[in-house]
């Protein structure tokens, strides 16, 4: 049993392996309907709990079709429905879950709940995103980054904005796929210190990306920050917006990622993310093909 907690948690090998499964998967599928199985069905008679305690539309859509194209079925449940932690534990609950399904993909708050969800499974258990983690999101990412350009190893990529969970995925990444992560920012949403040694540090974002092979942000707000706090961090990081303008300074065929969804003309403009350097909705694709091999990975298939 193979758990998907962090990116740093995963051993080079097995990582490297499961983007060489994630695009070969991929490429056998070309030109095929949405709905047409997997060769082998790998998942056939597999179950697998989908868990949402956060809203999503790509985290639940990638995950549900991709256990259906591998022949599996799934189980989705929502926050209110299981209320995790509060009446019954964690601990309790995944003991539960473990005797129903074969796999749990677990999107959550407290990077706690996922920790101790794993520890009291007897089923493999994904990250689908917690707080201060989104590893799936960057495997997606560094599939797409080498589907354009090759390998990631020895590039430039330079992140731009709040040095938030997905941030966190991407320096873990830097220091289990060789790439040099740049992190340009207003000091008060710097990454958090465990992360110190992984990435580094340029203010002005202009000089950022000088030479960058890969721009990315995210999001400014979550759709829990209340309105004044909404208004506080775009102030800080209206300096950090994605334009033309900063692309100009970063390599003549650098690629730009946001892993949505985006706040148009905030944290990046409609001209870039429609732009040529843009490969935001390939990047969404490939969170399915790279989460199927992760599942696979997770079940030793």
């Amino acid at each position: 049993m193979t758990d998907f907690l962090d990116i740093h948690k995963t051993s080079k090998t097995d990582l490297r392996a499961i983007l060489t499964q994630a695009a070969d998967m991929k490429e056998a599928r070309k030109g095929l309907p949405k709905g047409t199985p997997d060769a082998g069905e790998p998942l056939k008679n597999q179950m697998v709990a989908l868990i949402f305690e956060k809203p999503s539309t790509r985290t639940r859509v990638s995950f549900d079709v991709g256990v259906r194209q591998m022949g599996g079925q799934t189980m989705v449940l929502s926050g209110s429905d299981m209320q995790l932690g509060h009446g019954e534990t964690i601990a309790d609950t995944a003991r539960v879950l473990s005797r129903y399904v074969d796999l749990i993909m677990i999107r959550t708050f407290e990077e706690q709940t996922l920790l101790e969800m794993a520890e009291y499974a007897t089923v493999p258990v994904i990250n689908g995103l917690t707080d201060r983690t989104h590893p799936c999101q960057i495997m997606a990412d560094i599939l797409t980054f080498e589907e354009h350009r090759g390998p990631i190893a020895g590039k430039k990529v330079v992140w731009s904005g709040d040095g938030n969970n997905v941030f966190a995925s991407f320096a873990h990444a830097a220091g289990q796929f060789g790439f040099d992560l740049t992190f340009t920012g207003p000091e008060p949403l710097d990454p958090e210190p465990a992360l110190d040694g992984l990435y580094n540090i340029e203010r002005d974002p202009q000089k950022a990306v000088q030479g960058a092979d890969l721009v990315v942000t995210d999001t400014w707000v979550s759709m829990h920050d209340p309105q004044s706090a909404r208004e506080r961090r775009h102030n800080q990081l209206r300096g950090y917006q994605v334009n033309d303008e900063l692309m100009a300074n970063a390599k003549s065929d650098s690629l730009f990622m946001h892993c949505l969804p985006a706040h148009r003309d905030d944290e990046a403009t409609s001209a870039v993310m429609d732009g040529p350097h843009s490969v935001i909705f390939d990047e969404a694709e490939n969170r399915l093909h790279a989460q199927k091999a992760i599942m696979r990975h997770c079940l030793g298939l």
